[in-house]
């Protein structure tokens, strides 16, 4: 056996590099990943607000199918026009003041002292007094919220649902009726606020 080949007991295992770090390695890629880390934050905060913001029309949404699927016909038409007020008077109209009605579940009478005192001063006049729109003023009122054209005579409709007789709104045909819950619901899902 030769003497300058070293056997199999004498070698020896190498070494291994470190493992390569995924952290980055300059400053550029850090500034980079703290602004990337900054937009996914701003990102999600502004979801969040705008699902909480948005928290009035998920609860009138849920109504508006109960009142559709309700056995009580002539109280779901009866509650269709104080819906629409109620989910008005919600409205939040600037980005750090809550919407004035805090849950539409929780039944108010449209004229009750609670409605009108809860205006902040920087709300008041910004946001109409909802509560004594009517006729032409709540037509020009839903118009000029909503996302498409709105029948000429919604309004009308919506005073006829909440003032008619019974016997009316018992003659009232199914298409006429389902026609006005599509209107309104989609009123609510589309219409504009100002923030």
């Amino acid at each position: 056996m030769n003497p300058n080949i070293p056997s199999i007991e004498q070698l020896k295992e190498i070494a291994l590099p470190a493992p390569v770090s995924y952290a980055p390695q300059t400053w550029g890629w850090w500034v980079l990943l703290c602004l990337l880390v900054i937009a996914v934050l701003l990102v999600s905060a502004r979801r969040y607000w705008q699902w909480r913001r948005d928290r009035y029309r998920r609860e009138a949404l849920v109504r508006l199918v109960e009142l559709q699927n309700s056995d009580d016909q002539l109280g779901a038409l009866r509650e269709l026009p104080e819906l629409l007020k109620r989910v008005a008077l919600s409205m939040p109209t600037d980005w750090n003041t809550p919407p004035v009605g805090a849950s539409l579940l929780a039944k108010r009478p449209l004229h009750s002292p609670l409605m009108s005192t809860d205006m902040t001063p920087s709300r008041a006049g910004s946001l109409p007094q909802v509560t004594a729109l009517g006729g032409k003023d709540w037509q020009a009122f839903l118009e000029l919220h909503s996302a498409q054209p709105l029948p000429a005579d919604f309004s009308q409709q919506l005073a006829q649902l909440a003032y008619a007789p019974d016997a009316t709104l018992s003659t009232l045909p199914d298409d006429k009726r389902d026609q006005l819950f599509a209107t309104c619901k989609h009123w609510v899902e589309h219409h504009h606020v100002a923030v």
